[in-house]
């Protein structure tokens, strides 16, 4: 078996403590259990192994991104396997943990200063900007995640699975945008099946572009760029979900402490998001959501460190 046989196939668990009486049933996907501890192996698989396919990576080449830091821990994980030198563009506002594990797996890290910590559109784009420069320099492969269709195929894997786990009996999933390619991947999958299930996705409450907002300073980390996202799909999408900051890292401590899981901010907000979906469509209805990520990328910021 080969690392990245291991991506995929993750296990789906009930919420059991943190939804209130009367509910829908959520179900949550456990993607920390891919490689990296995160759901973004899924898109980095796809993105590399397509580009070679078609000839846009070649052996010898270097791969470049900007990234929050699950794509670039992705990425640096597949490139490993593969043999390709990876740079990435990143940022002080995005965890130690996050940075020093594409380091550790052979990343050559460039970091874009923030203000303050908090993911801004101007971080995003300054970000994007110093990764197409260092994209000019002679055989590299920008993968270009914002950009980059080949992502989305990544998670038509995940939709599958949902499918299968569920049995089919899957009313609505639940999920936050960031490039917007794991919903819509997911969402292509299930609605091909299920043309009535309900979409829903989610943003920072601080930077709600989606719904028509002003972009604004967040620190739900991978998601909320500030704008709408390339790859977004307006027309596989039933309903938008504003989430604050705050409330995001609470219910992702909660569901630590009372649900025994423990994930990242991203998957607060998806289950608070979950959760009023759960209570429009009552008993007997299912949610399927994500643990986008592991809580062990986060132990060093306010949502676990110690007071």
């Amino acid at each position: 078996m080969h690392i990245l046989d291991a991506v995929g196939n993750t296990s789906m668990v009930r919420l059991r403590k943190v939804v209130p009486p009367n509910c829908a049933d959520i179900l949550v996907k456990l993607e920390w259990e891919n490689p990296t501890g995160s759901v973004k192996d899924r898109m980095a698989q796809a993105v590399i192994s397509r580009a070679e396919q078609d000839g846009r990576l070649q052996p010898g080449d270097t791969v470049i991104d900007y990234t929050g830091g699950s794509t670039g821990a992705s990425l640096a994980l597949v490139c490993a396997a593969k043999g390709y030198r990876i740079r990435i563009v990143s940022s002080d506002a995005f965890s130690r943990e996050k940075l020093d594990n594409m380091a550790a797996l052979g990343a050559e890290l460039a970091l874009v200063p923030s203000e303050g910590g908090l993911t801004t559109k101007k971080l995003i784009l300054d970000m994007i900007e110093t990764a197409r420069k260092l994209s000019q320099e002679p055989h590299t492969y920008w993968t270009d995640q914002l950009n980059n269709h080949d992502s989305i195929a990544g998670y038509y894997s995940l939709g599958e699975e949902i499918w299968a786990q569920t049995k089919g009996e899957v009313d609505a999933f639940v999920h936050c945008v960031g490039t917007a390619a794991s919903s819509r991947g997911v969402a292509t999958v299930l609605k091909r099946y299920k043309p009535g299930i309900k979409i829903v996705v989610v943003e920072p409450a601080e930077s709600s572009v989606l719904l028509g907002g002003q972009p604004g300073p967040h620190k739900i980390e991978g998601i909320g760029i500030g704008y709408t996202p390339p790859l977004w799909e307006p027309s596989l999408v039933d309903e938008i979900v504003a989430v604050k900051t705050e409330d995001a890292k609470e219910m992702a401590r909660r569901i630590a402490r009372e649900e025994a899981l423990f994930s990242g901010t991203s998957s607060g907000a998806n289950v608070i998001a979950a959760i009023r979906v759960a209570e429009r469509l009552g008993p007997g209805a299912k949610v399927v959501t994500l643990m986008a990520d592991s809580g062990l990328k986060y132990l060093s910021t306010d949502v676990y460190r110690r007071r």
